[in-house]
């Protein structure tokens, strides 16, 4: 089960209500789905896509989704830094960004607007079983947490659309690469604005 934090106002959320609440009142989309009794996590790509076909199929239709994959990263996948670089500063795409965990954890961290006192930044720890939906223009950023380890299905409307769009003075910088601990709270001494 996802963990939402919000680091300008110390809060912590982990009642799965209040989570889905909370991440349907900033826009984003988010469930859980059935996990161990449908389909081994590990089991190959066609064969995961084919267990979760019928909520893929209903995503497709509600979002214009036109294709599905399964990624699947290791800390020893080949280029990892460089491939982590490219979400790990805030950014936008063009088109909703949707995936299922299956294995592993990361963190999503949402910017929800230029005045971070009135809608402060927050990170949403997701998990084997959730799925979230980042609205397209959304200002967002990922990592993976400690373990470098993440498996998920991703939908797409076009495979050119998750490209990263940067943004010039993203906020990033200022807030923990890393999955949240018991403390997890913004760097000290930087500007979180």
């Amino acid at each position: 089960m996802a963990i939402v934090t919000v680091p300008a106002e110390n809060r912590r959320i982990t009642d799965p209500a209040e989570i889905k609440a909370f991440l349907n009142a900033a826009g984003l989309r988010y469930d859980v789905w059935p996990l161990e009794d449908r389909v081994d996590p590990a089991a190959p790509a066609e064969t995961i896509l084919a267990a979760y076909a019928p909520e893929i199929d209903r995503l497709k239709q509600e979002g214009g989704f036109v294709t599905a994959d399964v990624i699947d990263v290791y800390p020893d996948t080949p280029n990892l830094e460089a491939m982590l670089a490219k979400f790990n500063r805030e950014h936008t795409h063009t088109e909703d960004e949707v995936r299922f965990i299956l294995q592993g954890r990361g963190v999503f961290h949402i910017n929800p607007g230029d005045n971070p006192g009135d809608n402060p930044v927050f990170g949403i720890e997701v998990w084997a079983g959730d799925l979230i939906s980042v609205p397209l223009g959304t200002r967002h950023w990922f990592d993976l947490c400690g373990d470098r380890r993440i498996r998920a299905i991703r939908l797409f409307q076009d495979t050119a659309g998750w490209t990263p769009h940067y943004i010039a003075e993203g906020v990033h910088a200022g807030y923990e690469p890393l999955c949240f601990g018991p403390g997890w709270l913004p760097v000290a001494g930087r500007n979180h604005s």
